[in-house]
C-alpha cells in the first residue's frame, strides 16, 4: 500500500492506495504516524483502498487514538462500499466523522 500527503490549504490530506491488510498493515501504521500532525484538520482519503482486513481495522483505530490525544481533527472520505460495510459491522464507523469528499470536511 502506497501513503501520500498533501495540502489542501491548512488541511492535511493523507492518501491510502492499495490493500491494509496483516502484510501492509506495520508499514501503513508507521507511515501515518509519520505523517499525522499534532493538529489541524486531518483527512484520510480512502478512495483507492481496495481491501481492509481487521487488521486495517486495528491501523485505524490507532490513528483515531492518536488524533484524540493531540490537537487534531479526523476525517474519513472515499469509502469503498465493501471498507465500508467492515466499518460499519464492526462499529468503527461511530468513531470517525465520514464525509463523502475533501471538500465537504473541510466544511465540518
Amino acid at each position: 500500500m502506497d501513503v501520500g500527503k498533501h495540502l489542501m490549504g491548512e488541511v492535511t490530506v493523507i492518501t491510502m492506495d492499495g490493500t491494509l491488510d496483516s502484510a501492509t498493515a506495520p508499514k501503513v501504521q508507521q507511515d501515518l504516524e509519520a505523517l499525522f500532525p499534532d493538529e489541524g484538520l486531518v483527512v484520510l482519503d480512502m478512495s483507492r483502498t481496495t481491501y481492509m482486513s481487521s487488521a486495517g481495522l486495528r491501523v485505524l483505530l490507532l490513528i483515531y487514538r492518536r488524533a484524540q490525544g493531540s490537537a487534531a481533527r479526523l476525517a474519513l472520505t472515499g469509502l469503498p462500499s465493501d471498507v465500508r460495510a467492515v466499518m460499519d459491522a464492526t462499529g468503527f464507523l461511530g468513531f470517525f466523522t465520514v464525509v463523502e469528499s475533501v471538500e465537504e470536511a473541510l466544511a465540518v
